[in-house]
């Protein structure tokens, strides 16, 4: 893995870039030297963004976030731009007012007053950088109003003025940027769900901190990563021996469906069939396995005794055939919350297992942690928001990467909570987030899809590769084939059934 890659996995809290950034300054590292740097490289990637001969407004804070800008915006300026400079702050860190005079200078016009700025193409935003966590009160909070009603495309510094480092909370208010161009490591904030609106396209500005200053402050191995393609496409396509066989590659259950929901079963199954796996089996409500034999005639379909409802009232498996005997089990989508018995039977098994939509929802009501710690054997639970809060009803799920770890660790269980920024955690303190998603994805059987895929790869997988690297690779490849199918369908035109024909392409799309 090179430097970039294993930088672009990273991700830091507040205090963690304080103190790799005050490593650099205790080195020997010139503060103002490393802002030349770090501005320099900005200035570089805006050429990228912003086309000739545009005027910009450079939004300039108190502190060094504002000194960014200004450095930028000297640059921009000798490039030929027209630039201005708003701040309204009367005082500024020496570095920054030192800047700011050079700027002035320059003949840069800089107001205070919002009444008196020009228009402009573009606004940089340097109000404020990471570490902000007090409300932002007036006057700044109307600024801010302001400048995203304007309709300005605004290029952020870091991160969105306003936004909380770490939990990514909206401070009272934020700038709506278009790019948040994040320097040095990914900061938590900018991949929390609740401030995806005001991100837009964030782009690492990587600005060559020493491995071995990010190791001190963070260890080996970081807790907190991001998914990245390369990451997921390591463990993709899965590996098969030449002289393997069905056996060998997998044997999965799929326990799903009820007349109810007859579909959820067809979606989980093609997607797990999409995974590779080497053997599929169903079990099915009896009334449901014609059904399920016309869609996926290489299934083995298991037809079960059903409730009046039309749900499954037991599981009834081949002769000579117990759970143990599968590689991985999913359970839960269409299956309705008649299946209490099934859920308690399947906890006792010694095989991986994989819990969604009702399988979820009888868990939370047996009592979620109490009955997953009986368990010896690996658990993922892959709720939404709202399961979650019937799974862990005591959790907060706001700040999801905060609510995943004590999730994970109070279950013994593997979660992965579905969202716009997909969140995985294990018992050890592991996070995963998957930092790429399409509102595509916001349709109803998305996460049947999800359930069959991961399913699918955890029985070909299991003892070879650690769960939660699992997981992730199984959350970025339906995301990704969410994207794909978004980018050719446009988002309105992926359905669920849909979804599953995109999941191989995506693998092979020219861009890998």
């Amino acid at each position: 893995m090179n430097r970039l890659e294993k930088i672009s996995q990273i991700v830091v809290t507040t205090d963690q870039m304080r103190d790799i950034e005050n490593r650099l300054f205790s080195a020997g590292m010139p503060v103002a030297a490393l802002m030349e740097k770090v501005a320099l490289l900005i200035f570089q990637h805006l050429k990228t963004i912003i086309p000739a001969h545009q005027t910009i407004g450079i939004l300039v804070g108190s502190g060094h976030n504002g000194g960014d800008a200004l450095v930028v915006a000297r640059e921009l300026y000798f490039q030929g731009h027209k630039i201005w400079i708003y701040t309204p702050f009367t005082k500024h860190k020496e570095l920054t007012n030192q800047h700011l005079k050079y700027a002035k200078n320059l003949g840069i016009p800089c107001y205070t007053k919002i009444e008196e700025i020009p228009t402009c193409d573009y606004l940089i935003d340097g109000l404020f950088g990471f570490g902000l966590e007090r409300e932002i009160t007036e006057p700044i909070t109307s600024i801010i109003d302001y400048f995203n009603s304007s309709n300005i495309p605004i290029i952020s510094i870091d991160i969105p003025s306003g936004i909380h480092t770490d939990t990514g909370k909206i401070l009272g208010t934020a700038i709506k940027a278009k790019y948040t161009l994040c320097l040095g490591l990914w900061k938590q904030g900018i991949l929390q769900e609740q401030a995806l609106e005001y991100i837009g396209k964030a782009e690492l500005i990587d600005f060559n901190i020493p491995l071995n200053d990010i190791h001190a402050v963070m260890g080996e191995t970081p807790k907190i990563k991001r998914i990245t393609s390369t990451l997921a496409l390591s463990k993709l396509p899965l590996h098969r021996s030449p002289i393997t066989h069905k056996y060998k590659q997998g044997h999965l259950l799929l326990i799903c469906g009820s007349q109810h929901y007859p579909g959820t079963t067809i979606l989980t199954a093609l997607a797990a069939r999409a995974s590779g796996v080497g053997m599929l089996s169903i079990a099915v409500p009896a009334s449901l396995k014609n059904l399920v034999i016309s869609h996926i005639p290489d299934a083995l379909v298991i037809p079960c005794p059903e409730t009046e409802t039309g749900a499954i009232s037991h599981l009834q498996l081949p002769e000579n055939t117990d759970l143990n005997n599968f590689t991985a089990i999913a359970c839960g989508p269409g299956l309705t919350k008649d299946c209490t018995s099934i859920i308690s039977q399947i906890i006792n098994s010694q095989t991986p297992l994989l819990l969604d939509a009702d399988a979820l929802n009888i868990l939370a009501e047996l009592g979620t942690n109490n009955t997953l710690r009986q368990r010896e054997y690996p658990t993922i639970l892959t709720p939404h928001t709202g399961e979650f809060k019937r799974l862990f009803p005591h959790i907060d799920p706001k700040d999801r990467i905060k609510a995943v770890e004590i999730a994970a660790e109070e279950s013994n269980a593997i979660i992965l909570l579905k969202g716009a920024r997909t969140t995985i955690g294990n018992s050890q303190g592991t996070i995963w987030i998957n930092p790429e998603s399409t509102p595509a994805l916001a349709r109803g059987g998305s996460g049947d899809v999800l359930t069959g895929l991961l399913g699918g790869i955890l029985a070909q997988t299991v003892n070879k590769t650690p769960i939660e690297e699992i997981v992730a690779t199984a959350s970025w490849w339906h995301s990704q084939a969410g994207i794909l199918a978004a980018e050719n369908r446009t988002e309105l035109g992926v359905d669920a059934v849909t979804l599953t024909q995109y999941l191989i392409p995506s693998l092979t799309r020219d861009s890998r």
